[in-house]
């Protein structure tokens, strides 16, 4: 299976599953336990737009694309920037 498709199906079998509007992902790995994608979902619509809060998730994928589980990693405003993860 090739990654956008798995891609695909992670937004459409998470937006299907929470009931949101998927906004992006913003990032993706496979391992041993299979695809691993960082899926931005508009949690709460604000005016202006730049105070939409977006839940960050992380859903978990079979090789094949079936959906093992997900899990909300945090919130943040849209306007703020994605914290980078840094090695000690």
């Amino acid at each position: 299976m090739q990654m956008r498709d798995v891609l695909e199906l992670a937004k459409e079998q998470l937006a299907e599953a929470t009931g949101l509007k998927v906004e992006g992902i913003t990032g993706v790995f496979k391992d041993d336990k299979g695809w691993h994608i960082n899926v931005d979902l508009l949690a709460l619509s604000r005016i202006p737009h730049s105070t939409d809060v977006l839940g960050d998730y992380e859903v978990l994928l079979t090789e094949d694309g079936r959906m093992l589980s997900f899990q909300l990693r945090g919130t943040r405003l849209r306007s703020e920037a994605i914290a980078e993860k840094v090695a000690s």
